[in-house]
């Protein structure tokens, strides 16, 4: 095994480090999540804490990591003698982001099970990780059917295999860290949730810091274990305040007044559920034990709450994480110096006059969560018809505009069914799902299906010499249960920003409909892409990604005006779609035109444009025209290109009214018909 680089000379990131050993000093906090940019010592931190943990006493012989203390009494390796132990140092076990089912929950040899009917069980991952440390690198990756396995098993502390009536269950209790980079794309909430911490970090500014982060570096690189030994003692003593903190953790008091504070911090900050008090309760007198006290001090509970909330209060991807610190500090001094001693009510206490009269602020104050349709003044102003503004001072570049505030849309999907990532939009071939069938196994069998196998096994019984009753199955009468899920989809969005799309009230409303459908885009696992044209030309304002938050923040920077090069915008964002493919032949795409149909600029606009987004139809793209034509004379432009693309045009008000419950049998209908041209 490699030496790892020692936690005790990472330069910097301080909360990082202290976040980690909380959860050292207490595994009942609940784990961390680190989220910042790539090469910031994310993952080197993590790997370096399992060298401080104190080793775990365990079961002689068990693959389940059982306390000989209290061994687990439905452990399958059980029943355990009394008495017998054995100390090992605490693991480490890395989840890939890659990992299949069966290495994280484990695997069930499914031939030996019916033809012996023994439970042959080879453990997982979950099992390796008991009572030490489960570390997902680039978590936000990882695909979802792995992240609800995480969640059950974080919140049942135990893992279940179940194959065909044969289940097996053991102890799965371990530090959960997870390290993200959120430029990628977001966490689901849920799984937001089960992490106790989070910390935010970002490489150092400071020239002489990233100095010495470069020398510590190259010195270990150098030399691994004469690195190591330099640090040895430091390493030493931060183990052994480990250990004395753990000892100390019974003995701390947490009073009325601090859980007072912690009741009111999170209630101020409305975050969901009492997971977050927990939460920070147990983070606070993890912190008194750390220091060396046996009193939770309210600088515990504010440094709990900076740790413990951020991740908390997000409403969305759009909402910029952290904490008003301001606000923090105002709460805590609200609610600060009343212990029980004090009596519940004291109206006269420290923040009572002019303090919210001892509540948390209420609707009416400022909120954090995000930019509101009110935030920006909508005023007619010239083209408000959606007319294009005539050349001179109207023709040119205007400021960005704020989008409107985001609503729920209609579900729009790519027609037929794929085989692409895991998801929750279109229809696909997935390992997860409804059974729709059997065939022969390609590889490792991973999900029987019975009833076939009993099928195939059944003529055969005469010639292998079974006259009673009872089956010989042999491998070549095995079949693989094919099953249909859901699958994620590349949304490319392509935006008109031209002078025509340039009226404020309209452009906010675009914007708001096109921050919708992001939203809607995170939620069922879509990588999305963002291809805007105005002017002469059109623009990749964002390639590809997982990252909605990133798409949000370059639609709300956009600019508007000039003319409208529709070709131009068609026919990037058929280049994007042609690299993608490349990259990813079983992400199938979902095109978003937003515009209102014109096209200006350049020689015969109108038949380039036309030509372009028959480019789209013969490729077979599915793809959603919103149309953007305001005013009482409309020309019913951008149903024409929808015609062209081959798909359907919604307005921006049937984009969220139920007028358009038919739009996707639509859009099947539609591509249903052209694959149907393209195979005859």
């Amino acid at each position: 095994m490699s030496t790892p680089f020692p936690f005790t000379a990472v330069v910097g990131q301080d909360d990082l480090r202290l976040a980690l050993l909380l959860n050292a000093v207490s595994p009942a906090v609940g784990g961390v999540l680190v989220r910042g940019e790539k090469g910031t010592a994310k993952s080197t931190a993590v790997r370096a804490l399992s060298a401080l943990l104190p080793e775990v006493a365990v079961v002689p012989g068990c693959r389940f990591s059982c306390d000989p203390a209290s061994p687990d009494p439905g452990c399958p390796d059980g029943p355990h003698e009394p008495g017998a132990f054995e100390s090992r140092p605490a693991r480490m076990v890395e989840l890939p982001v890659g990992a299949s089912e069966d290495r994280l929950v484990g695997a069930l040899d499914i031939e030996r099970a019916l033809a012996e009917g023994v439970k042959a069980f080879e453990p997982g991952l979950l099992a390796d990780a008991h009572r030490g440390i489960l570390y997902v690198d680039e978590v936000n990756l990882l695909h979802d059917h792995l992240v609800d396995l995480l969640l059950d098993a974080a919140a049942m502390g135990a893992s279940y295999v179940e194959r065909e009536g044969v289940s097996v269950r053991h102890a799965a209790r371990f530090l959960l860290v997870g390290t993200m980079n959120p430029e990628e794309g977001e966490l689901r909430p849920q799984l937001l949730d089960r992490f106790g911490l989070t910390v935010e970090v970002a490489a150092s500014r400071e020239p002489d810091q990233r100095v010495e982060v470069v020398r510590r570096r190259l010195a270990y690189d150098d030399d691994p274990d004469g690195f190591a030994a330099r640090w040895a003692e430091d390493e030493a003593a931060v183990r052994a305040r480990i250990v004395a903190a753990r000892e100390l953790l019974p003995s701390v008091r947490l009073g009325d007044g601090a859980l007072r504070q912690i009741a009111a911090t999170c209630a101020a900050f409305e975050v969901d559920g009492m997971r977050a008090d927990i939460v920070m309760a147990r983070t606070a007198t993890a912190l008194a034990a750390w220091a060396g006290r046996t009193d939770v001090l309210a600088e515990d509970v504010r440094q709990a709450a900076l740790l413990a909330l951020p991740h908390r209060r997000r409403r969305n991807p759009f909402d910029a994480p952290g904490l008003d610190e301001d606000r923090l500090d105002e709460t805590l001094e609200q609610f600060g110096g009343q212990d029980e001693n004090d009596g519940d009510d004291d109206p006269d206490g420290p923040g009572g006059p002019g303090g919210g009269g001892g509540q948390p602020p209420q609707d009416g104050g400022p909120r954090e969560d995000g930019p509101r349709a009110g935030d920006a003044p909508a005023r007619p102003e010239a083209g408000e018809g959606g007319e294009p503004q005539p050349s001179g001072a109207g023709a040119g570049e205007q400021s960005a505009v704020r989008a409107a505030e985001p609503f729920r849309t209609k579900v729009l999907s790519v027609p037929g069914i794929g085989e692409g990532a895991a998801g929750r939009r279109s229809r696909a071939r997935t390992e997860h799902g409804r059974t729709t069938g059997a065939r022969r196994p390609r590889g490792t069998l991973t999900k029987l299906h019975l009833a076939a196998t009993v099928r195939a096994a059944a003529p055969h019984q005469r010639a292998r010499g079974r006259s009673g009753p009872g089956l010989v199955v042999r491998r070549d009468d095995l079949r693989q249960a094919t099953r249909e899920g859901r699958e994620g989809n590349l949304v490319l969005f392509v935006v008109d920003a031209s002078g025509s799309m340039a009226a404020r009230q309209r452009m906010s409303a675009v914007k708001g409909a096109v921050l919708s459908l992001l939203l809607d885009a995170y939620q069922r696992r879509d990588k999305v892409g963002l291809v805007t044209f105005r002017g002469s030309s059109a623009e990749v304002a964002l390639p590809p990604t997982s990252s909605v938050d990133a798409a949000a923040a370059r639609l709300e920077s956009l600019p508007t005006g000039g003319r409208t090069p529709l070709a131009a915008g068609l026919l990037k964002a058929h280049d994007v779609l042609r690299v993608e493919r490349l990259r990813d032949a079983a992400r199938r795409p979902l095109v978003v035109v937003v515009t209102d149909g014109r096209a200006t600029g350049g020689p015969e606009p109108v038949a380039l444009a036309a030509r372009a987004a028959r480019l789209f139809a013969v490729d077979g793209v599915a793809s959603v025209v919103v149309d953007c034509e305001s005013g009482p004379v409309r020309l019913g432009l951008a149903g024409k290109l929808a015609g062209e693309l081959g798909g359907t045009a919604v307005t921006l008000e049937e984009l969220r009214a139920d007028s358009i419950a038919g739009l996707v049998r639509d859009v099947q209908r539609t591509s249903s018909v052209r694959n149907t041209r393209r195979a005859a």
